[in-house]
């Protein structure tokens, strides 16, 4: 069950909910994200005190404060960075990360091949909303080449981003995407993600309504279709035929890939444990110094 904590005791949504107020626009999608964390986390039955949140900053970046659990809102584009300390650190706790689209693909964008390549066992939840929100509107690596915004009044100038080809390249063990108007099967998603043991890479459509009015709920709720049963989520050609042609021309939704291969923590731990023996190095020093 990857990094989950087992309990003796049921958890419910609500045991997860912090006492700072949740902001957002009227109408944003994160609310429909977070309360599917708040489902997922219960349906891992993780406690609490096992749970670190991690951030970068964007509207989708304040996530830890709403979360009961332990938390760092770190810089722009680093929570991946930060995170992975956090994980090797203490690999006996669970480790999540909330991030935006430009948060992970601009300014992250050259850490999240890494954490998916090492296979660090943490769960990413990408909160897509194709647009800077917090910062009022300038357009995102994921914005349509049509959108309008602050820094592009004439339509953006460039391709939009693949998140899910992205992520399937790089070697993410496990690659999601889910709408957050359905978070029933986001919380799903982000449920099973937390119990693969690797590096989970949840992504969620999240419309903006105050900044993004191409990318609307009711366009989300037309284009999404989910992933027909039977797809073979082991094969990675097919996964990225999914991220790459949809669902019969609709945005795919559900599980596209998941596969199993040593994580970080146990290759360091494997390393640790081959010097064993070898001249100059104390062993059991060096075990000390790498847990918690």
């Amino acid at each position: 069950m990857g990094c989950v904590i087992a309990t003796k005791k049921m958890m419910k949504p609500r045991d997860y909910k912090s006492e700072v107020p949740v902001v957002w626009c009227p109408g944003c999608g994160h609310y429909g994200v977070l309360d599917a964390i708040y489902r997922a986390l219960a349906g891992a039955g993780i406690e609490p005190s096992q749970l670190i949140s991690i951030s970068g900053i964007g509207c989708s970046s304040r996530t830890p404060y709403f979360l009961h659990s332990y938390k760092m809102h770190t810089l722009h584009g680093r929570a991946g960075a930060v995170a992975t300390g956090a994980q090797l650190a203490r690999p006996d706790l669970t480790v999540m990360v909330f991030g935006g689209d430009g948060d992970g693909f601009s300014i992250g964008g050259g850490h999240m091949p890494h954490m998916a390549r090492k296979n660090v066992n943490m769960t990413y939840v990408l909160f897509d909303n194709g647009i800077y929100g917090l910062t009022k509107g300038q357009y995102s690596p994921t914005s349509p080449s049509a959108m309008k915004a602050y820094t592009t009044p004439y339509g953006s100038p460039d391709e939009p981003l693949n998140p899910l080809l992205y992520m399937l390249t790089y070697g993410a063990t496990y690659v999601a995407q889910g709408f957050a108007g359905k978070p029933s099967v986001c919380a799903k998603l982000i449920q099973d993600g937390l119990q693969h043991k690797g590096f989970s890479y949840i992504h969620i459509l999240s419309q903006c309504p105050s900044f993004n009015t191409v990318d609307s709920v009711e366009t989300y709720r037309e284009a999404v279709a989910a992933i027909p049963d039977g797809h073979d989520t082991s094969n990675l050609g097919d996964a990225m035929t999914l991220a790459r042609d949809g669902v019969n021309g609709g945005i795919p939704m559900g599980l596209l890939y998941q596969i199993t291969r040593p994580t970080l923590d146990e290759r360091m731990h494997a390393i640790v444990q081959g010097v064993s023996g070898h001249k100059g190095y104390d062993l059991n020093r060096i075990i000390t110094l790498s847990r918690p």
